[in-house]
């Protein structure tokens, strides 16, 4: 047992135990290219078959400061798929399928129960996902992070044929913009939402857990930490249904930032109000805060956690195979001829 680095603060030995309880969960995210288990120094994956000019497509992003949501209410469960919906979210925007994920966790001090929860979130994400959970980070921190605190970032890998890379290119003037229901705030603007609740420390536990008859008798705290819904499976299938041009993953920024991403030059996106459900957790904020409607659409999801452009003529069928695979999808707009961006009417 090595008492000096026990004595500096890091317990090897928690971490050890937290690999060990770990396992069951990394082990359910297997897929058929994995070629190496946990514990090594690299993880090993070998790309499949059937590809001629495979493109691998890569992304990562973390929690922010959502994670102050989990330590205040002391739930750790959900985080970790946000990690992941925040990556695979990202690349499949250009259509490829993600094959493998890491993780990284950095603690104030390793409580092994409580690193087994999160990294059974990041587990459960990557099946959602389709990915496999190759490998990743545990990292003992004292004196950087408080003691009941840390950080979580991840990093995804995928795979997509060079000619059916989603980039945007194709779309034009006239095609349709299908809008993916969101699960709630996603993991965006949580700096805004804690200053607009007023949430700051674990004296807010008790109010966060309040049942609220706006929110369907959910407390603040659970809608605040729903998870980030991950939109692979569903996609990849409305890829193989219709003509995908472009996608767009509503984040940070919300609609005023992202959804001109997906948009070549002389094209601009016009969004109708009303044509989804607004959830009630963004009433909720707006009214907090008394933002304006600009603020709102420009830095949260509003109730759409991704936008496709396809022809219009494919709308209905889009929104069917999206509705078939488990989603609330909804024709929210269109493409016009315009400087590049985006008009919410």
């Amino acid at each position: 047992m090595n008492e000096s680095y026990k004595a500096a603060g890091v317990d090897v030995h928690a971490g050890y135990e937290a690999v060990r309880l770990i396992k069951q969960y990394v082990g359910k995210t297997m897929t058929e290219g994995v070629l190496s288990g946990i514990g090594g120094f690299g993880g090993l994956f070998e790309l499949p078959e059937g590809y001629q000019k495979p493109v691998l497509v890569s992304g990562t992003d973390g929690v922010g400061t959502k994670l102050k949501l989990a330590f205040i209410m002391d739930k750790h469960d959900t985080v970790g798929q946000d990690c992941v919906a925040m990556c695979v979210n990202d690349i499949i925007c250009s259509g490829a399928k993600p094959l493998l994920f890491l993780d990284y966790l950095a603690v104030g001090k390793n409580y092994p129960a409580k690193v087994t929860r999160i990294v059974e979130g990041v587990a459960d994400g990557c099946v959602l996902a389709g990915a496999a959970l190759i490998g990743g980070e545990t990292a003992e921190m004292p004196g950087f992070y408080p003691d009941d605190e840390y950080d979580l970032a991840g990093f995804a890998v995928g795979i997509v044929e060079k000619s059916k890379i989603i980039d945007g290119s194709a779309v034009a003037a006239g095609d349709a913009l299908v809008g993916i229901a969101s699960s709630g705030v996603h993991s965006n603007g949580y700096s805004l939402v804690r200053k607009l609740f007023d949430i700051r420390d674990e004296d807010d536990r008790e109010r966060l857990a309040e049942k609220i008859m706006a929110l369907d008798d959910a407390s603040l705290g659970e809608a605040l930490l729903k998870p980030t819904k991950i939109y692979v499976k569903p996609i990849l299938k409305l890829i193989e249904t219709v003509d995908v041009h472009a996608i767009s993953h509503i984040t940070g920024g919300g609609f005023i930032e992202n959804i001109p991403r997906m948009l070549p030059e002389g094209l601009r996106a016009v969004v109708r109000k009303g044509t989804w459900e607004v959830l009630p957790i963004f009433t909720l904020l707006q009214r907090a805060g008394n933002l304006a409607l600009s603020d709102m659409y420009n830095t949260f999801n509003m109730g759409i956690g991704m936008v496709v452009a396809l022809p219009a003529d494919k709308a209905e069928a889009a929104v069917k195979c999206l509705c078939d695979s488990g989603e609330k999808a909804f024709v929210i707009g269109e493409v016009i001829e315009g400087e590049n961006g985006v008009d919410i009417l």
